[in-house]
């Protein structure tokens, strides 16, 4: 797994989603996440994360030890 894969995968479910991802640990089991996406408004940290986690889907059951999550709905002016 790496940090290409997941972004792909998490721009597939959020096309217009501000996305950050990067490794922790070179080690390809340890990642960050940062993602705001108007998919978000309205649902609590926990809804936001269950959605990460939905795209992520077979990902999350590979390698993956550690996933540390920043989300966010998008600001409105």
């Amino acid at each position: 797994m790496n940090v290409s894969e997941i972004e792909n995968r998490l721009k597939e479910a959020f096309p217009d989603a501000d996305i950050d991802v990067g490794a922790l640990k070179n080690d390809g089991r340890h990642f960050y996440c940062k993602v705001s996406a108007k998919e978000f408004i309205g649902l609590s940290k926990v809804q936001q994360h269950q959605l990460i986690y939905k795209a992520l889907g077979d990902y999350l059951q590979q390698d993956l030890h550690a996933l540390a999550l920043q989300t966010s709905a998008p600001s409105t002016p």
